[in-house]
């Protein structure tokens, strides 16, 4: 006889009563569960989710199906002299350009459009020379929407997607441009996303800057984004936050019965890239290896899904966290950042197709059980890239209208004792209606699980608050939170 699994687990309980064994009474919650508040998603902002609504997957359709068009974006095509007029990489970036342009036009001049632009040597020693034969320009394109507020502007978040593309030819000589490469998915996707993202938000007024890009030389070795990156890092850029978009087109392939569309994976690292050798021993002692600032981004990701495609809505749509920096044998251009030391992240779709990737195009003849091979716009489903897009536009205008971080988070550990005393300082220019959610979570949980809001007392700029909960046990963070309920990226200390 066969019992549904509840009911068996019942008459367990209730054997327990019977003779079959002694009840056992309900353990005491621990010290960091004892009245605690569980976190609940962000309240969404009614302004930022209208924004949303502008990201359609016509537009989307048309971008994707515009970029295959150029034949090959292969980036050593920009030094080719005899290309059919409308085709090659130099033809895709004065189109991205124009794209940044137009968005600017219809905002009113809210836009500054620029192009970076450097001759990528081989003779250089780089990583990438193998795949650079010869001197080779590269260009990228970005858009900077300035904050609103005087005393947030310079704080920068940061959306891309490479723009370039290659076949299989390259495999076997990576001087060989010939051939089609539409990239439809990798990663024609990623620059709609970006696209998309710049003409939502610029129907808002956030008060920290965005900057939407379009990297080239990312099938070369993120020789695009190395050189954005550093150049971010040169200028002062105050970037917090960096969300990389590649291959986010909702693979469509026949029969695959696999692909997930209610979600995107996030990948972050957990030990910074730049982390010196004290800091990561700091980083071992102490068990933070999941807490990097690109990680609590990745956090910040999930929050923002949560409370703008919630489980319970019409159109879920998640967040899943991937513990690692990227996929097995793979690299993005959110390591470029990482490099430099910025927080950042890389999205891409459930379950990846690689006869659509770096695949010269070929249709197999007809009754032939060969599958269609080449990254073409027929395998996107448009639909999936546009609520990547919305996902991507929702954390930044979050991020770029919440405070700033606190700083110098700390957590004072010269007495052996059962409690915690954190301290931090307010961001700056924070203004008096900022408050602090202090985090925890049990060591072994993903993300954090209990909260406890600290207002603080006027014109006060270091604050501390003390918990009676063991930092042997918990992992701890606090983000700083305007009276709209945007919320910073947390800090771990």
């Amino acid at each position: 006889m066969n019992f549904p699994l509840g009911a068996l687990i019942g008459c367990l309980a209730l054997g327990a009563g019977i003779g079959y064994g002694q009840a056992q009474p309900a353990p005491e919650q621990p010290d960091f569960a004892r009245d605690a508040v569980h976190v609940l998603a962000q309240p969404p902002d009614p302004s930022v989710a209208k924004a949303l609504q502008a990201i359609q997957p016509a537009r989307i359709e048309e971008t994707i199906n515009a970029l295959v068009r150029f034949g090959t974006r292969n980036t050593l095509s920009s030094m080719e002299t005899d290309l059919p007029p409308g085709q090659g990489i130099n033809a895709a970036t004065d189109w991205i350009a124009a794209q940044f342009e137009e968005v600017n036009r219809q905002c009113g001049g809210c836009l500054e459009v620029h192009r970076d632009v450097f001759i990528a040597d081989p003779a250089s020693g780089a990583s990438w020379g193998r795949r650079i034969p010869h001197p080779t320009r590269i260009t990228n394109i970005y858009a900077i929407l300035r904050g609103a507020d005087p005393a947030q502007a310079k704080r920068m978040v940061l959306v891309t997607g490479h723009y370039d593309s290659i076949n299989s030819n390259v495999f076997s000589n990576w001087a060989d441009t010939s051939g089609a490469a539409p990239g439809a998915n990798d990663d024609a996707s990623g620059v709609a996303v970006s696209l998309e993202c710049a003409r939502a938000l610029t129907k808002l007024r956030l008060p920290a800057s965005v900057v939407f890009a379009a990297v080239a030389g990312e099938e070369q070795g993120l020789v695009g984004s190395a050189h954005l990156a550093h150049l971010a890092r040169e200028q002062g850029w105050q970037l917090e936050a960096v969300l990389n978009n590649d291959i986010v087109g909702g693979n469509t392939t026949p029969g695959d019965t696999l692909q997930l569309k209610d979600r995107v994976r996030v990948f972050s690292e957990g030990v910074p890239e730049t982390a010196t050798a004290e800091r990561m021993r700091r980083l071992l002692a102490l068990g933070e290896l999941g807490d990097s600032p690109s990680r609590e981004l990745a956090r910040a990701v999930a929050d923002t899904a949560r409370s703008y495609f919630p489980p319970a809505g019409g159109s879920p749509f998640s967040a899943f966290l991937v513990f690692r920096p990227d996929r097995y044998l793979r690299g993005g251009d959110h390591i470029s950042f990482n490099e430099e030391g910025f927080a950042a992240v890389r999205f891409t779709e459930w379950r990846e197709d690689y006869n659509h990737q770096h695949q010269d195009v070929v249709f197999p003849p007809p009754g032939s059980h060969q599958p269609i091979r080449g990254d073409l716009a027929q395998f996107v489903d448009f639909n999936y890239v546009a609520r990547v897009a919305r996902l991507n536009a929702a954390t930044l205008a979050t991020l770029a209208s919440a405070p700033g971080e606190p700083g110098n988070v700390i957590i004072d550990a010269r007495e052996l004792e059962n409690a915690t005393t954190l301290h931090w300082d307010a961001p700056p220019g924070a203004g008096p209606d900022v408050h602090y959610e202090v985090l925890w979570r049990p060591t072994t949980a993903p993300d954090w699980e209990f909260v406890r809001v600290v207002r603080p007392e006027a014109g006060v700029a270091r604050l501390t608050v003390t918990l009676p909960i063991s930092k042997d046990n918990v992992m701890f963070a606090v983000r700083a939170v305007d009276a709209a309920g945007h919320r910073s990226l947390a800090a771990a200390p």
